[in-house]
Formats: structure tokens, C-alpha cells, sequence
């Protein structure tokens, strides 16, 4: 989701169609393509002090419409390296987020430390 939560959207009339990567116009930035561009802010952004049930039937079909989105994975990506705190972002929520990054923090140590004994060993051979 690109706008913030007071931001207003327009509705499109027109469902989005996915579109290859490489077949995309290259000079456009990614969020031009975004689905949720035409959707509701609020379907992405959670209100203060929204009730458990609410949140999660809202979070759902905001990851529906990220499911449609031609820039699903590109839009995952900009709120994974920015990091973005709040909302729905790629089919994610705040929380997902939170544990895909803590999964690539922990497999890149690990690579690290693997290359690390490979060294050793290497140094050592």
C-alpha cells in the first residue's frame, strides 16, 4: 500500500491485470502498477484501537487484493528494505514482516558463519 491512512483512493472500474516484470514499462517506478492504488487506504492501514476480529477480516481481504497485484513482490520488497511498520505491504502483514526479517537476519548470519569456517578450514588445509 503507497498511501497513508488519511489518504483518500479512488475505486477503479477496471480490475488490474498482471503484467511480467520484464514485459513492464522499466522508466515507471513499481507502485504505478500497485492494485491497492484504487482501493480503500483504510483496507490496508489498520484504526486506533480496532477489535481483534476486525483486524484480521480486514487484514484478509487486503491480502486478497495484494494477491492480484502485478507488483506484489516488488512492493513486499520496498517495505521488507525500508522497513515499513504499519499496514498491509506486499501480502504482509506488520507482523509477517517483522518474521521474514528476522528469518533473513538469522540465515545471514548463518551464511556468514559458514563462510567463516570454510575459511578456517580452507586456511587450515
Amino acid at each position: 500500500m503507497l498511501q497513508p491512512p488519511h489518504s483518500s483512493l479512488q475505486v477503479a472500474a477496471v480490475p488490474a491485470q498482471r503484467v511480467p516484470a520484464r514485459d513492464r514499462d522499466q522508466d515507471a517506478p513499481w507502485h504505478t502498477e500497485a492494485v491497492c492504488r484504487r482501493d480503500e487506504a483504510g483496507l490496508f492501514f489498520a484504526p486506533s484501537k480496532e477489535p481483534t476480529a476486525a483486524r484480521l477480516s480486514r487484514e484478509e481481504a487486503a491480502k486478497r487484493v495484494c494477491a492480484r497485484c502485478p507488483v506484489m513482490v516488488e512492493c513486499r520488497e520496498h517495505a521488507l528494505l525500508q522497513p515499513e511498520p504499519y499496514g498491509v505491504w506486499g501480502g504482509l502483514t506488520a507482523a509477517e514482516r517483522r518474521v521474514v526479517l528476522a528469518r533473513r537476519r538469522r540465515r545471514d548470519m548463518e551464511l556468514k558463519k559458514a563462510a567463516r569456517t570454510a575459511g578456517r578450514i580452507a586456511q587450515a588445509g
